[in-house]
């Protein structure tokens, strides 16, 4: 089993910056990726970054590409996401995945078996 716990979401005007924190615990040695997702009001929930946790390669979605840096931290089993230059269109809650399995693909929800619970992240314009 894997813990994720989230922090770091809150309220900022559009063009500001956050930086989400999803700390994990338990089988942390098996952890093959860990990604971030959105879900916003009304909407499904969608990929937006993920990194492979050995070698760091990272994966984004187009909307998130050139404005937000996932990235972590191995001593801490932490991963970040920094949001820069955020819109109103942003507004979601976050969610923290972690997957313990090899796959082609890390932008699915199906690829990943732990969730954290969740940040809320409002972008005022």
């Amino acid at each position: 089993q894997v813990q994720l716990e989230e922090s770091g979401g809150g309220l900022v005007q559009a063009g500001g910056s956050l930086r989400l924190s999803c700390a994990a615990s338990g089988r942390t040695f098996a952890t093959y990726a860990m990604g971030w997702f959105r879900q916003a009001p009304g909407k499904e929930r969608e990929f937006v970054a993920a990194v492979i946790w050995n070698g760091g390669l990272t994966y984004y979605s187009d909307s998130a590409k050139g404005r937000f840096t996932i990235s972590r931290d191995y001593v801490k089993n932490t991963v970040y996401l920094q949001m820069n230059s955020l819109k109103p269109e942003d507004t979601a809650v976050y969610f923290c995945a972690a997957s313990t399995s090899y796959s082609r693909s890390v932008s699915s929800e199906r690829d990943y078996e732990y969730w954290g619970q969740g940040t809320q992240v409002t972008v005022s314009s």
